[in-house]
């Protein structure tokens, strides 16, 4: 995948990048009426008058919204604006029954803030613009094959969606690649996730992208942006994000200009396409909500607030690395994750926390991904891993047969120490162990000789056949160790 990518004159292609979230915050009500905040239920179940926008009913502000917001705000080192005032932002489309939706424009709850983003090349600081509280419009479904409007036959909305409380965050343009903007994505998901703001399940719609892309001109002037439009995981957001510099660089290399547009990618094809043509920005005649107060936020109420902040990814990283003696990438890949790292926490608190680590970020991340599920989902409990862990460690199993364990623990929950007496993967050891191995060398004569001359190429070969010999069921390095000890006499 190319970030930077050159004409035959070498001139050189920075890319110009900024995000867009909209973050459903974790609230049990709506955003300004008592209906539930639901997913997946039955549609049109979850509505009121309020936000269904019927005439003469009025908005009240949930409280709990605002202090998620100035939460994410304050982990995202924003300030906090001491007056924010809700204001209507006004549109006409099937999702939107008022015809407005209620919004923050020129008096948002926080600005100013920035995340350090971990990545190969380094931290880098990616400015935040602002954070702003919203209602989410209700949900279109589009009746056909694709999903989406175009081709459809018809149109259904579901208003149950109408009236979520969310935040819009808004990044400077300071990402430079497609790979930052994904590392961007995760990262901030981590801090969100952390925090409790936001379950952020892009699959329930929890957490929505957009992405504000262009070319930077040779003056160092920024080019014509163009906007790609609700992509649904951050690998397409990355994906996307290459296909549509790969573009706009094929047109400036043809001579051409980039036109202000809103892009679609589509990843089964692995292109963009244009939706629609954005030649000037819309005209949303916002105007103060009037049938909502401004929001006066005390600095003391704001401190609070402030206390209650858990501990970020960041300094969660940094505490495994002291605490624990994790390695920097292996700190990183727990806690980018909030769940997996309370998860490998509990296993370490039981067994040695670099074999926790190892096996957390090893084994059971490549099953769970192989899955598509998350740790909570998962069968395997930290009391789980920590047995399994404690059975390798003392010589009970070996650690391949571990791993075919960790698997069956994975399908069917049972206990490890249950399974490998079922399946009879205790490992071979002693006497038995000791027998095996003067049976292979009698076995292989030609290739045990080959060892006693120094061809410690063959110990390998050796090693294979002792392990078929157990079924797997001995540890390699006290393989390794017995024939050293009978053929070169170690």
């Amino acid at each position: 995948m190319r970030t930077a990518l050159q004409t035959q004159e070498k001139r050189t292609y920075q890319a110009v990048i900024g995000l867009e979230f909209h973050v459903h915050l974790a609230t049990r009500t709506k955003m300004f009426c008592s209906c539930r905040v639901t997913y997946g239920e039955e549609p049109n179940t979850h509505t009121c008058p309020v936000c269904l926008g019927h005439p003469g009913a009025l908005p009240v502000i949930n409280e709990k919204a605002v202090e998620l917001g100035v939460m994410a705000g304050l982990a995202l080192n924003c300030e906090v604006a001491p007056r924010a005032i809700f204001a209507r932002k006004n549109y006409f489309y099937p999702d939107l029954p008022k015809g407005y939706q209620i919004s923050q424009f020129d008096a948002p709850i926080c600005t100013n803030g920035h995340l350090d983003v971990p990545t190969p090349e380094g931290t880098l600081r990616v400015g935040i613009t602002r954070v702003h509280l919203e209602e989410d419009a209700a949900k279109n479904i589009h009746v056909g094959e694709s999903g989406r409007m175009h081709g459809s036959v018809g149109s259904l909305v579901d208003y149950n969606r109408g009236g979520t409380p969310l935040i819009e965050i808004v990044t400077e343009p300071d990402i430079p690649s497609p790979e930052a903007a994904r590392a961007t994505a995760n990262h901030l998901r981590a801090i969100l996730q952390a925090i409790g703001v936001s379950e952020a399940d892009m699959e329930k719609g929890q957490l929505r992208c957009d992405a504000n892309v262009s070319i930077r001109n040779p003056d160092g002037s920024f080019g014509t942006k163009t906007e790609l439009k609700n992509m649904n995981s951050f690998r397409f957001v990355e994906r996307g994000l290459a296909r549509e510099l790969e573009r706009q660089q094929q047109i400036l290399e043809s001579g051409g200009r980039v036109e202000q547009a809103t892009m679609h990618y589509d990843p089964e094809t692995d292109e963009v396409h244009e939706l629609r043509s954005k030649e000037y920005a819309h005209d949303y005649r916002y105007f103060p909500e009037p049938d909502l107060l401004p929001l006066e936020l005390t600095a003391a109420w704001v401190s609070q607030v402030k206390s209650r902040l858990p501990e970020l990814p960041e300094e969660r990283r940094a505490r495994f690395v002291e605490q624990y003696g994790l390695s920097e990438y292996d700190a990183g890949v727990l806690t980018a994750d909030n769940e997996l790292a309370s998860f490998y926490e509990e296993v370490a608190a039981e067994a040695d926390p670099k074999q926790a680590a190892n096996w957390t970020t090893g084994e059971l991340r490549a099953r769970l991904n192989e899955a598509g599920i998350d740790v909570s989902e998962s069968k395997i409990t930290p009391g789980h891993l920590a047995e399994l862990i404690g059975l390798v460690e003392n010589g009970t199993v070996s650690r391949s047969a571990a791993r075919g364990v960790l698997a069956t623990v994975f399908d069917t929950g049972d206990s490890p120490s249950a399974i490998v007496e079922r399946e009879g993967l205790a490992s071979v050891g002693g006497d038995e162990l000791s027998g095996v191995v003067d049976e292979v060398i009698a076995a292989n004569p030609s290739e045990a000789e080959r060892v006693r001359a120094g061809d410690n190429k063959v110990v390998g070969f050796l090693v294979g056949q002792v392990m078929r010999a157990t079924r797997g069921n001995a540890d390699g390095g006290r393989v390794r160790q017995l024939l050293a000890e009978r053929l070169n006499g170690q």
